[in-house]
Formats: C-alpha cells, structure tokens, sequence
C-alpha cells in the first residue's frame, strides 16, 4: 500500500517522488529499521491498519543514519506530506528546528514532547507496563534473580527497567535485579550479537527471567536466552511467537495505535501531549497460545489485579523520569 519503498542510502533516501498527493501522511522509521520486529515494526503495523482499513496510502522512510534527520524531515514536509510521524525521542531536536519553518504540515512524534503548534507529542507509561512483566517475572523465577537489558542508556530505557524492577520486588522482595545497558550511543539499538553476550553474562550472574528493552538488540537477547534455557521477555511489539514457549511474555507499548490514530487524524492532527497509559491500553502484556503454558492462572491474576489497582490510581508506579531515581534498583 506504500507508495515509496525502503530507501537505500542517504542520496535515496531524499529523492523523494514528485507528484505524490499532498494529503497523504508519511512516517520515518528510528535506526533499526522497520522490520525490527519491536519499536519501528509496531509503528509499521498501526501505518498498514490505517491503509488496509481506509484504502489509503503513505510514504515511509528508514533512517540510515543520524546525519539524514533533518534533510529527510525537511523533504518529506516539501513534498506535501501532512501529517508527518516520527518515530522515536532522537527526532526531538529536528522536529524543534523544522516544524516553525512548516506551519502548515502537522507532526506527530512518539516518544518525546516536542511543544510546537503544530506538532503531537505522544508519550506512553512505560513503567506501568514493566511493572506488570516486571511482577510476572518475579513470580516465574526460580533462583530469585531476574534480569534487564536496556539499549541506549537514556532515562527512557531505564523508566522501563525501573518499574520491572518495582514489579520484581512486589512479587519477590527478596529477589535481586540484575540490570545492564546495552551503549550510550544509537548503535545500541541494533546489535544483536552484544545482547546476545549480555543475555549469557547475566544467566552466568543467575538469572533466570531476562526482560529486552532494547529494540533490535533485544532479539539478540531473546535468542540467547531461549538457547539458555531461560525465559525471555519481549517488548513494544508482541514478540512471544519468535520463540514459542521461551518468551514468558512481552511488554506491549502500542506504537502501532499512535501511528494509527495519527493517520487517521490526518491534516486535522490535534497538537498537545497525548499520554497513552495502562488505562488507555497504550502499555500492558501480551497473553496468546505461545506463552500460555508459562503464565498460571495464579500469576496472571496476580498481574491483572495490580493493573486494576494502577488504573484506578490505588497502585503508584515511581517514574524514574520524574527524578531519576528508582526506588527499587541501582543502575
């Protein structure tokens, strides 16, 4: 349905098409690449709900490298597109240079606020959602050692291994949370072989659980710890289907419905800050046939009891972007 292909290389990726239809909405995927099988692959699901549903159809970009934001974003506003979704905090500073100059074109970016007038910030409650894989991976372990493998060392990655650590210890008090950061630069997010090796040094520490928030990386994560014998968890997409019976289950954060909802608003995008909580369905866990023999009625009632208490507001996560603490682990 995508009127534009993967672009290779950065000559590519800016010789956008002319003569495209000025509505038509477009979205420029993070490094790691649509087909991610998490962050940008979620994002890619809401674009093709909205085209299979509407008969519509977009333009997409897969960022090659951190010199292309700005041009890309710049082309793609020329071209007419509108609106224009971004995937991904790294945009933030872009979005802050490019959209005054594009008052016209809506923007839509997840993952950061951008306060612009004609930009949608989408944010969601990551720590929400990894408290709840964060409590099921308490319950499932069985030496009493769990395991966290950011990507990039951001607050964003470790708001997510601060509520799974406060979801550990509200299982098991005396559990004890291993947590490890993939680099402090993007090539964090798509190295698979260092997730893979993080994955063994933290079994060898006596993890049993390894939760993967690290976008590309974390399928590296994934593998090792299903060859391990140990349980993994996935995230942002539903990833228990790569290894059946492996991944005790994945912390969903619904990119795709951002995306969706975005295209869907069209030309007619509402600026503001859209938060997408636990209430709203934009975070919680994925249950289907390839982890149902992993998670006990016992522990699944468990987890959706604490849901229900964050919900109606009884249960507080700490967000460790509100002051960069976390209560219940040490990064």
């Amino acid at each position: 349905m995508t009127l534009m292909k993967t672009l290779l290389g950065a000559a590519a990726t800016l010789a956008l098409t002319a003569g495209i239809a000025a509505a038509d909405p477009a979205i420029i995927y993070d490094l790691g690449g649509k087909f991610d099988k998490s962050f940008n692959e979620a994002a890619f699901g809401g674009a093709e709900k909205w085209a299979k549903e509407t008969g519509g159809t977009y333009k997409e970009l897969e960022m090659q490298s951190e010199a292309q934001r700005e041009q890309a974003l710049r082309r793609l506003a020329e071209s007419g597109a509108n609106p224009i979704v971004m995937t991904g905090f790294a945009f933030g500073d872009v979005l802050n240079t490019v959209a005054p100059d594009f008052p016209d074109t809506k923007f839509a970016i997840i993952d950061m606020v951008v306060e612009q007038p004609n930009v949608k910030s989408v944010v969601f409650t990551e720590d929400q959602g990894s408290y709840l894989v964060g409590m099921m991976a308490g319950l499932a372990s069985k030496t009493g050692t769990v395991g966290f493998i950011g990507g990039m060392d951001i607050p964003l990655i470790r708001r997510f291994g601060c509520g799974y650590a406060q979801g550990v210890v509200a299982a098991n008090p005396d559990a004890k949370v291993v947590l490890n950061m993939t680099g402090t630069t993007p090539a964090a997010w798509n190295d698979p072989v260092k997730g893979a090796e993080l994955a063994k040094g933290q079994k060898a520490q006596g993890a049993d659980v390894i939760y993967a928030a690290a976008g590309g990386t974390g399928v590296g994560v994934l593998q090792a710890a299903a060859d391990e014998g140990i349980l993994g968890i996935g995230v942002d997409s539903n990833q228990n289907g790569m290894h059946p019976g492996k991944i005790l289950t994945s912390m969903m954060k619904r990119v795709d419905v951002a995306v969706y909802n975005a295209f869907m608003e069209g030309a007619d995008l509402a600026p503001g800050i859209n938060v997408l909580d636990l209430k709203a369905d934009g975070v919680g866990y994925a249950m289907d046939e390839n982890n149902a023999s992993l998670v006990t009625p016992e522990m699944k009632a468990a987890v959706d009891a604490a849901a229900e208490k964050i919900k109606s507001g009884e249960l507080v996560v700490h967000d460790y972007m509100s002051d960069n603490t976390c209560p219940a682990a040490t990064f």
